[in-house]
């Protein structure tokens, strides 16, 4: 079963394509996969904050990338770029602009928790 949530009318959050090819159908794996990244998704965000509260923008470059790819296999498009610009700006130890961008990263990765964590109790 392939769907799209749709965070509203313009824009979708999650999309589920992805998970549908990778999965085959098994519903029991998609489930996995969705237990996965909802577990991923507050260390995520509590260690990007970290990193950048600390300054080490070494680790927040490594975090940011392997967010990235979670984002991106739900298909979270917007999301990955802006987790590829925090990857690319810690790794070049160009602060500037970083807060604001984990930021709306913490938001788009809380609205997909709450969103996935709905999703799963329904499959």
């Amino acid at each position: 079963m392939q769907f799209k949530y749709r965070m509203n009318a313009t824009k979708y959050l999650v999309d589920f394509s992805q998970i549908d090819e990778i999965t085959s159908g098994d519903l029991d794996f998609k489930k996995e996969l969705i237990g996965i990244f909802i577990s991923q998704i507050p260390e995520f965000i509590q260690n990007m904050n970290e990193a950048f509260a600390t300054n080490n923008l070494e680790f927040l470059a490594r975090e940011s990338h392997s967010a990235k790819s979670s984002v991106l296999i739900f298909g979270m498009d917007s999301t990955g770029t802006l987790l590829k610009q925090i990857e690319i700006q810690a790794k070049d130890k160009i602060p500037n602009g970083i807060a604001s961008m984990i930021k709306e990263a913490e938001h788009n990765l809380t609205l997909a928790y709450n969103q996935l964590t709905t999703i799963l109790e329904n499959l």
